[in-house]
């Protein structure tokens, strides 16, 4: 049975680890796969002996595998994560060590190839919040695969002084409807005898539905953790996932960090977060849209052409009057206005095509739907996986702050003036190419220069041949010309941007193969390409009037008519 993970864990269940995998069937249904694992990470097999006295419980196994610089690992075993985060916390100063921190999901989607979608076969039992729950089943990566996922978006709408729940709507492909404390028969409207009915009831809603994606507009900082509070005042499970855990948030007072929630087995798309996020705002889908503001009202009349029902700095008093009144127009009115807020946002994801994109960059690199914007952690994920093929094994990661700055792309100043027949030359994926064509690769740098190696201008070297980031681009490159030919606009994007994103991850300290070295070779190779364009072309008939980080800007002397062909 075909399947797409919406959302994938582990859990340490009586001293084993288990990996667990939820998501949609082909058939609809909703699914987990259940699979123990064994922890592990490497050190060097050189510095087995001078650890070996801390290695009591955990067990070893040779390998075939090397480290970049060619050295042979041995494999550390353990019944559990936190075992392994332990060994490497007691270990890592005094040795190298690999892998230490890939968490068991990632790496049994990474062993198995896994990207976003799959075949499972095997036996199954059904719960009354799972369709089918498979345990050790076979599991097989597939591509070709588009899941029809369940979405809803939640809005509540309360007391703006007192906190009271007045309703809970809910808005998705099937359902339209309004959880209310009221005692009037309307329509849409489920009525609650009181706050505490309106919650059980909202549970009840949810499970039937049964979401793979909660979405909302600043869902998670209001609407959740308003929800939260309220679930803890009435004692009662805030369970709303596939499991009977609680959901967690994470609340973020920093500004430049978005705050999480994680509800087990479905996502939350946080719809003010991702209309924010400069990866969706590029999208081909929303790119030219203009809005004053990141209300859902501006953005909607922006991208829809409409908006809210009730308007102005004196809505929430109205929502107060409407609710008060207790008369079945004025609750009416209340419960139309909810339904809409939460129509707004499904709407608005489905305009910009947030899920495919969501769906598009998955199946590329096995990231979850909710981390679009996560590079580092799908640099991790396409790195890993193809150094394993290469029997290669990765740093774990060691976060720090930067010796030194990164060298920037070579702009040159501007001459002011008016200039005519202007020509513009923009290099096509620039650091992408210049990545491919030197082999600038974290596996490939060497400490020093070899006879045939590629020497970058900032004195960088590296092995003459077909390193592991230049494979990825190159597969990657292939399948955006594909979409290309194919006129698939948005997989042509989510191919461009992971490309575009590698330079950065590997100038972030935070990126396990961070190597200021490698990052600088590709910035240095980018000044080199331009500066030297730019001499070739002052050369002919042509005034290099501005250059930037991948572009040339020139003026010809030829006239406008033969300029402009």
């Amino acid at each position: 049975m075909k399947g797409f993970i919406v959302y994938s864990t582990y859990d340490t269940i009586e001293d084993s680890t288990i990996v667990r995998l939820f998501g949609r069937l082909e058939n609809g249904q909703s699914f987990v796969t259940s699979s123990k694992v064994s922890p592990f990470m490497y050190i060097k097999e050189k510095d087995l002996k001078g650890v070996k006295k801390l290695l009591g419980k955990y067990k070893t196994e040779e390998t075939k595998l090397t480290n970049f610089q060619g050295e042979r690992v041995v494999k550390i075993i353990a019944n559990t994560y936190p075992d392994i985060n332990k060994l490497d916390k007691a270990i890592h100063k005094k040795v190298d060590t690999y892998e230490a921190d890939v968490k068991p999901q990632q790496r049994f989607l990474i062993r198995n190839n896994i990207l976003g979608t799959i075949d499972i076969e095997g036996e199954y039992a059904s719960s009354e919040k799972i369709d089918r729950i498979y345990q050790e089943p076979k599991i097989v990566p597939i591509t070709n695969f588009k899941p029809n996922l369940r979405v809803a978006s939640v809005d509540i709408e309360s007391n703006k002084d007192k906190g009271g729940l007045y309703c809970i709507g809910i808005y998705s492909e099937k359902e339209k409807k309004v959880l209310m404390v009221t005692k009037q028969k309307i329509k849409n409207v489920i009525p609650c005898k009181d706050e505490e009915d309106c919650l059980e009831k909202f549970k009840t809603e949810i499970m039937k539905l049964d979401p793979d994606i909660i979405t909302g507009w600043n869902i998670i900082d209001f609407d959740l953790t308003y929800l939260k509070s309220l679930y803890e005042k009435h004692k009662i499970k805030f369970d709303i996932g596939r499991t009977n855990e609680n959901v967690r948030l994470r609340i973020e007072s920093n500004f430049f960090r978005s705050s999480s929630a994680d509800i087990p087995g479905r996502q939350v798309l946080d719809g003010l977060n991702l209309i924010k996020d400069p990866f969706i705002q590029e999208a081909p889908s929303i790119k030219n849209a203009d809005f004053e503001s990141y209300t859902l009202e501006d953005v909607s009349q922006a991208i829809l052409g409409f908006g809210k029902k009730i308007v102005g700095k004196d809505r929430h008093n109205e929502i107060d009057l409407l609710f008060k009144t207790n008369s079945e127009d004025s609750h009416q009115k209340l419960a139309d206005y909810n339904l809409t807020d939460c129509e707004l946002v499904y709407k608005l994801l489905e305009k910009i095509k947030i899920l495919d994109l969501a769906l598009e960059r998955s199946q590329l690199t096995g990231m979850q739907i909710d981390r679009l914007s996560a590079s580092i952690a799908s640099f991790d994920s396409l790195y890993l996986r193809e150094a394993l093929k290469r029997g290669l094994v990765s740093p774990t990661t060691k976060f720090g702050n930067k010796e030194e700055k990164i060298k920037g792309g070579y702009v040159q100043s501007l001459k002011p003036g008016i200039y005519h027949n202007v020509l513009v030359l923009d290099f096509k994926s620039l650091y992408p190419s210049i990545i491919r064509t030197f082999n600038i690769d974290p596996s490939s740098y060497l400490e020093k220069a070899e006879k045939g190696a590629i020497e970058s201008p900032n004195k960088a070297h590296f092995k003459n041949q077909e390193g592991i980031l230049p494979s990825i681009i190159e597969t990657l490159h292939k399948a955006r010309e594909k979409a290309k030919q194919e006129k698939r606009e948005l997989s042509n994007y989510a191919i461009k941007i992971i490309m575009n994103s590698f330079f950065g991850v590997l100038a972030s300290p935070n990126c396990r193969f961070f190597n200021m070295q490698v990052a600088n070779a590709i910035t240095h190779f980018g000044q080199f390409i331009i500066k030297l364009t730019a001499q070739e072309i002052e050369k002919s008939n042509y005034k290099v009037i501005y250059q930037d980080t991948d572009s040339v800007f020139l003026e010809t002397n030829l006239d406008k008519n033969k300029a402009n062909q």
